[in-house]
């Protein structure tokens, strides 16, 4: 018996990225009808409040809370004048999970700060649980653009890694809305001209001064560079690091690639930003069906119970994950081969190569379509 299969998202058109225009309207919309926001992060086994200065910098091994209070228009009675009713407003707690977090801050915040704020505020506080770059735009619209990610956690951050070089890249995933700054491996070889990035060189191992350089790519975008320059201001204290801003080519051999580990060669071309797809074949819902992820995906994204399609522009990678049935590899590949075809005939300028990817063992061109990436996470068995 054939199994039912349902491959429709394979033949629907790439999502366009949001006009800037109209991601500009939204996040003032969204920033207007937000009354107030308090932020709190874990620390041991209580949320206390986060300091104002480190509201958008984020750590990846902790969890953070924060209570926004929204306007909504009141709804009139039957008879009412609607300019005699007055204003309401609900809440919505966002739980932030850094991605090598453990879930004991979920069950902390369940069991401590959920009930108090639903004591308090009742039918009118809605939870929402988001995981690292898996954050809704509403959410991120709240941080302006200044979204930071950082390595290991906020009690230690500014012992254990003080000493070491740091790298930033800034990247905005199919919406200005969906910026975010997030620390990756320092090597030369993770630079590309289209993006602007920020380096920590310490002047020794205390590191307690060094330079931070604001490194422009010559085919980045100018606000890109002013909003890399705007975060390396906030995240570095001014009287002991010095902020130089380098265009492409223009770097100090002393102390940039010194601090860099050394000049490797890089990409220049981020096409793959204007193709990237990501499509998850499972048959959880009791029949085979393709879907896909939005164009701001993430490495998280990628389900070790089922199998992905991955477009960017030159190759489709089919990637297994580990817990992938026989079935849904059969199909999987079966519904690869079908999208290469198609986009054979819907982009003949760009044929596809069909390759395989194993978990654990993505090459560069596989990678470089995640923001971030960095050693998978080890789920318990």
């Amino acid at each position: 018996m054939d199994m039912k299969t349902d491959l429709s998202a394979l033949f629907m058109p790439r999502q366009p990225p949001m006009d800037i225009h109209e991601a500009e309207t939204l996040m003032c919309d969204w920033n207007d009808d937000l009354e107030a926001m308090e932020s709190f992060v874990l620390e041991g086994k209580r949320f206390v409040r986060l300091p104002d200065n480190e509201v958008g910098l984020f750590y990846n091994n902790e969890c953070y809370v924060f209570l926004c209070r929204y306007w909504v228009p009141g709804e009139p009675e039957e008879g009412e004048n609607e300019e005699e009713v007055p204003d309401d407003y609900k809440c919505t707690v966002y739980f932030w999970q850094g991605r090598n977090a453990s879930n004991m801050g979920w069950l902390t915040f369940t069991f401590s700060l959920q009930k108090k704020l639903e004591a308090k505020f009742g039918d009118k506080l809605e939870v929402q649980r988001t995981h690292q770059q898996q954050e809704n735009l509403k959410f991120m619209s709240h941080f302006k653009r200044r979204f930071v990610i950082k390595n290991g956690s906020r009690s230690k951050g500014t012992v254990s890694t003080c000493g070491e070089a740091e790298l930033f890249q800034l990247r905005s995933n199919g919406s200005i809305i969906a910026t975010r700054c997030i620390q990756i491996g320092v090597t030369a070889s993770a630079l590309n001209s289209c993006f602007c990035y920020i380096l920590k060189v310490p002047f020794n191992s205390g590191g307690v001064s060094g330079i931070v350089y604001v490194w422009m790519g010559e085919n980045s975008d100018p606000e890109d560079g002013k909003l890399a320059d705007e975060i390396a201001n906030w995240l570095y204290d001014l009287g002991d690091y010095t902020i130089q801003v380098v265009g492409e080519g223009e770097e100090p051999e002393n102390f940039f690639w010194v601090g860099i580990g050394g000049q490797k060669p890089y990409d220049h071309v981020a096409d793959y930003m204007d193709y990237s797809r990501l499509f998850r074949c499972s048959n959880d819902k009791g029949y085979f069906t393709v879907s896909e992820k939005c164009s701001d995906f993430c490495q998280d994204d990628l389900s070790d119970d089922d199998v992905m399609i991955l477009d960017n522009g030159q190759q489709v990678f089919f990637w297994l994950g580990r817990k992938s049935s026989d079935i849904e590899i059969k199909l999987g590949f079966k519904s690869a081969q079908v999208y290469v075809e198609h986009m054979k005939r819907k982009q003949p300028d760009h044929p596809r190569r069909l390759l395989l990817a194993m978990k654990g063992r993505e090459n560069s061109r596989f990678t470089k379509c995640f923001h971030g990436w960095g050693p998978h996470k080890v789920t318990a068995e």
